[in-house]
């Protein structure tokens, strides 16, 4: 039975964990779980809009992830660029309205790579119905230490009072000023890594031991299904 509106989340964030292991269980060169974790999130822009998911963010390549092996890193950066290139004529993307973003510090990718990433920001800036947040190069703790650095200049600037600092302010300056309803990991692991530190403070949390490229419509449905059943208080 699919939940009813009031029923469904609006923003979803997924840490997409176990796409090495995956590789490793068919005998694959590790990295070749990425391609398959690629192909999931294809199918995963279907699934949101049957349930009209408004907002999505994916915890997709984090700091720490660049200190993988250089031939993974490399294979990486290939997927990376056909992915956004795949993007920008994906009629989905056109038909559905989905807004794509790209949070993290970008500055630290190939600049072929970073090129493909504002492309289809740009081309996307105006759409309103859907968004996704691709997290790449992304860190919940480095995210608001740079939100604190663009808090102080503009303080040492003179454009913001001290006074005037606040939870709203703050969020302002995050990478995305949106609090997930419901996050999902996959993978097995419990733990939250780093992932949306601020945004996910009254986030639901589901935790599933399928790794990514085993998460199939019925888990996504399974985890919208929990989160309805699921009574927010927010603290009171």
């Amino acid at each position: 039975m699919k939940p009813t509106n009031n029923q469904v989340p609006r923003h979803i964030g997924i840490i997409l964990d176990g796409n090495r292991r995956f590789a490793e269980r068919l005998m694959a060169k590790p990295w070749k779980g990425h391609e398959w974790g690629t192909q999931k999130v294809e199918k995963l822009v279907e699934w949101c809009h049957d349930f009209d998911i408004r907002e999505l963010t994916l915890y997709s390549f984090s700091i720490q992830n660049f200190n993988r092996p250089k031939e993974e890193f490399e294979y990486l950066m290939k997927l990376f660029a056909e992915s956004f290139m795949k993007a920008n004529d994906d009629e989905r993307i056109h038909k559905y309205k989905i807004r794509i973003n790209v949070i993290g510090r970008l500055w630290l990718f190939p600049k072929e790579i970073q090129d493909m990433m504002k492309a289809i920001m740009e081309r996307t800036k105006d759409y309103t119905d859907h968004i996704i947040n691709f997290a790449i190069g992304y860190g919940g703790r480095e995210e608001v230490i740079d939100a604190v650095k663009k808090i102080a200049q503009e303080v040492k600037d003179g454009k913001l009072d001290i006074d005037a600092i606040n939870e709203e302010s703050f969020s302002r300056n995050l990478y995305i000023d949106s609090d997930p309803d419901l996050i999902i990991r996959t993978g097995g692991e419990n733990r939250t890594s780093n992932f949306l530190i601020w945004q996910s403070n009254y986030s639901e949390w589901i935790f599933l031991d399928k790794l990514w490229p085993e998460f199939d419509r019925e888990d996504f449905a399974m985890c919208i299904a929990e989160y309805s059943s699921r009574k927010r208080r927010f603290g009171k």
